[in-house]
């Protein structure tokens, strides 16, 4: 991590703001060529400085080399044949070059977002008050920010811990022309590095950062708010209380489960599920009146050429297929009724397969042959299946038409293409229409889904009723008619755990959470070593399963490699399996 003084993204801040307002926090450039000692000799290059901070808040979009994260897992297949999932996740290839952006980028990345809030938290208490603000509002503002800086230091930490595991503590400004880890590297406990520093330091941030009703004004949409620090720990604790880390952390389900209804307490009524699945993750928070949405990164309107739109796009519009839904996804839809088109499954969320093929329910109505056929609203809304109208035309993936055409390397490998996170008004006009893909990065359906995991799995007879009413909310929501409590075949706490593992990985698929929730549920390698499967359409639209490609997963790939730079540089202890342990 050897770098010049810190480069603030100014280009950056001026693309970044979809928060609608022209005086929005986001519009503020700051100049690449200041000193610190510049920076902070005034409040309006301190906050320009400050406000950079929110360009290190990942967009998973295409971010992976050209491909999603989720196409690391059991969800998705990339079609992008050198993409970063396909050339290093998928084959085991921790050390991929094309996959740097995820497995060695963010280590450099998150430590650079660190040092800047520690510059800040040493430095704001000297600068000086702008001239035409009071000193109750120097004040006030000072606090958001160093609440603000907190919780950005913790949550850069959080997403370091889900992919090195704890990884060295830093909470001073460093020399930036020097080796940043030079005695860091000592590696602390889960529960020193979650319990004793992510969580408190959230928690102090909660108390300083403004309430939503601020951060909803013109000029601070989009900022860190009370909500979303709460909201955070709900994540966290639900983490630390899972198989993974419980015994470590010392955090219970009980644990989780209180935060969750604290946040619903408090917070819930900020917020409530969208009525249409859709519109949950493609309308923004402030031009549609999204509900849902609790914490999120914003970005300009965006053309067919930007952010992957045209990576995304099925071949037949033109696009390069992309992020490609998997069959093992669709099998994980129940009936649009609320029954369970297979006879059990298992702790990944998922059917159990024999050779390929999982168990079918015959009450349920459901046929292989016409696999998304009757299933829960979510999937079209989540999955463009063969038959869907998509810009006016119905998808084909058939051999040798529109989105299967022989010899193209892009169309799909799985029969599927991506629906969420892709608005149609991209394709407006011969592809010259604008959209916003912002990246959510929590919404109220996930304190939901959360609450009902921590309650089933700390009392699963008493918190029962509870839990059913929570999964009823999320699945009416969608259109599903059945409600929970009716189905014989979650009586068992072990099938209520499976059950509610399918349900967040629908509810939330391709928001970035299914890698994390099969490691801490420990079953990645079941997950993740899985084939994944897709299928073949025939030109009477039906259906047969195919292996669409093979994966590998073993039980170092819980955590990244420590990039090589680093161990070489500072000695520091790698991941179990990775060498220099």
């Amino acid at each position: 991590m050897r770098k010049s003084f810190y480069h603030i993204a100014a280009l950056l801040i001026a693309a970044l703001p979809a928060f609608t307002s022209c005086e929005d926090f986001l519009d503020k450039e700051a100049s690449n060529e200041l000193t610190g000692k510049q920076t902070f000799s005034s409040w309006t290059t301190m906050e320009q400085f400050h406000i950079d901070t929110y360009n290190f808040l990942l967009n998973g979009e295409c971010r992976v080399g050209s491909s999603w994260l989720d196409a690391a897992t059991d969800l998705a297949e990339t079609s992008i044949a050198t993409s970063g999932a396909r050339t290093g996740f998928n084959i085991g290839n921790y050390y991929s070059d094309a996959a740097a952006a995820e497995l060695t980028s963010l280590w450099e990345s998150r430590y650079r977002g660190i040092r800047k809030c520690n510059m800040l938290l040493e430095r704001i208490d000297s600068v000086p008050k702008a001239a035409d603000d009071s000193y109750e509002l120097y004040e006030t503002h000072k606090n958001w920010y160093k609440g603000e800086a907190r919780f950005m230091r913790a949550y850069f930490y959080w997403e370091l811990f889900l992919r090195y595991g704890p990884v060295p503590l830093v909470t001073k400004t460093l020399d930036p022309d020097g080796d940043l880890l030079t005695g860091y590297t000592e590696r602390p406990s889960v529960k020193d590095y979650v319990v004793n520093f992510v969580i408190p330091e959230i928690k102090a941030a909660e108390q300083l950062v403004m309430d939503k009703a601020s951060s909803d004004l013109a000029g601070y949409q989009g900022r860190i708010n009370k909500d979303i620090c709460r909201g955070m720990l709900t994540r966290i604790y639900l983490y630390m209380a899972s198989p993974r880390y419980s015994a470590e952390s010392g955090i219970t389900w009980q644990d989780a489960a209180d935060m969750c209804k604290s946040f619903i307490d408090d917070y819930g009524s900020h917020y409530r599920l969208m009525p249409d699945y859709g519109n949950a993750i493609l309308s923004t928070t402030f031009s549609q009146g999204n509900t849902e949405t609790i914490f999120f990164r914003s970005d300009v309107s965006q053309g067919w050429s930007s952010y992957g739109f045209s990576t995304d796009t099925p071949v037949g519009e033109g696009g390069n297929g992309g992020n490609c839904p998997s069959q093992n996804l669709v099998d994980m839809y129940d009936m649009a009724d609320g029954s369970a088109p297979f006879s059990s499954y298992d702790a990944t969320g998922a059917p159990v397969y024999t050779n390929g093929t999982p168990s079918v329910d015959a009450a349920s109505g459901y046929d292989d042959a016409h696999p998304f056929a009757g299933r829960d609203p979510r999937l079209k809304a989540t999955v463009l299946c063969n038959g869907d109208i998509w810009n006016g035309r119905a998808i084909n993936v058939v051999a040798g038409m529109a989105d299967n055409p022989r010899g193209n390397a892009n169309a799909t490998p799985t029969g599927y293409y991506m629906r969420k996170y892709m608005p149609e008004a991209i394709l407006q006009n011969i592809h010259t229409g604008t959209a916003y893909r912002n990246w959510i990065i929590m919404r109220y359906a996930e304190v939901l889904l959360n609450y009902a995991e921590a309650l089933s799995e700390a009392n699963f007879t008493g918190n029962y009723a509870t839990v059913c009413n929570l999964l009823d909310t999320i699945r009416h929501r969608a259109g599903i008619t059945g409600n929970v409590a009716e189905r014989p075949d979650l009586a068992s706490p072990e099938a209520m755990r499976a059950f509610i593992h399918k349900e967040r990985t629908v509810e939330l698929a391709f928001e970035e959470h299914r890698p994390w929730d099969v490691r801490r549920w420990n079953v990645a390698v079941e997950a993740l070593s899985r084939p994944v499967y897709g299928i073949n359409v025939a030109a009477d639209g039906t259906c047969t399963r195919k292996v669409a490609q093979n994966r590998v997963f073993s039980e170092r790939m819980y955590l990244y490699p420590i990039p090589e730079t680093e161990t070489w540089k500072t000695n520091i202890a790698n991941n179990p399996g990775w060498g220099n342990n």
